[in-house]
């Protein structure tokens, strides 16, 4: 459970609805986080809104935005996004082994461009001040600019969406961890896996069969 209570669908006003209703059946298993987010029905039309919008477009390739947002979430130690975002990792052709340990520097199954997206997902999430321009430089040799906005705009919110999670303990959907041990992945591979809820207790910490 929450810090605070859910809210259902039925609850949020009828322009919200459909953002609701979508983001929780198609962008993913969120719907305990979306429950959360419509105490304040315009922050989950606007920022579940542009999730969306930006998963329609796709602009940005989802094997370099997952790299960014498992490497924010290992970095922000989120079960939660570790969790969630593990497999879909593992769908774009990283092996459970690499997806573990993404932020080591010389993880293995990582290409030249999957670490530069790693390092600079750290670097947006823990040196953003400091940042040198040679960085971008590289990621201009990839991407374009609108390209390299985005990977920055996705990579900066999950670490809200890392905070927000965590403060107020969104607790993990049912099948999720489910789907991550399908994958290969294990529970201790999670940042925090005493936290997981009791519900979740019966699920194994070794690797789950293909």
């Amino acid at each position: 459970m929450a810090r605070v209570r859910d809210i259902h669908i039925n609850e949020v006003p009828e322009d919200v609805r459909p953002v609701y209703e979508r983001y929780s059946n198609e962008y993913g298993p969120f719907l305990n986080q979306v429950k959360v987010f419509a105490h304040r029905p315009p922050a989950l039309k606007h920022i579940m809104g542009l999730l969306l919008d930006l998963a329609d477009e796709s602009l940005l390739s989802k094997r370099y935005l997952e790299i960014a947002l498992v490497a924010v979430s290992r970095l922000n130690e989120c079960t939660y996004c570790v969790a969630h975002h593990a497999p879909r990792l593992v769908d774009q052709g990283l092996s459970p082994e690499t997806v573990a340990g993404i932020l080591e520097p010389d993880c293995e199954g990582l290409d030249e461009v999957d670490r530069l997206v790693r390092d600079f997902a750290v670097e947006v999430t823990t040196n953003s001040q400091m940042m040198r321009d040679e960085i971008f430089d590289r990621l201009k040799q990839h991407f374009s600019e609108e390209q390299i906005v985005e990977l920055t705009l996705r990579t900066a919110l999950c670490g809200f969406f890392n905070r927000f999670n965590d403060a107020l303990q969104i607790g993990m959907e049912s099948g999720v961890l489910e789907d991550m041990l399908s994958r290969g992945s294990t529970l201790d591979a999670l940042p925090h896996p005493e936290s997981l809820d009791a519900e979740h207790e019966g699920a194994t910490r070794t690797t789950a069969p293909h």
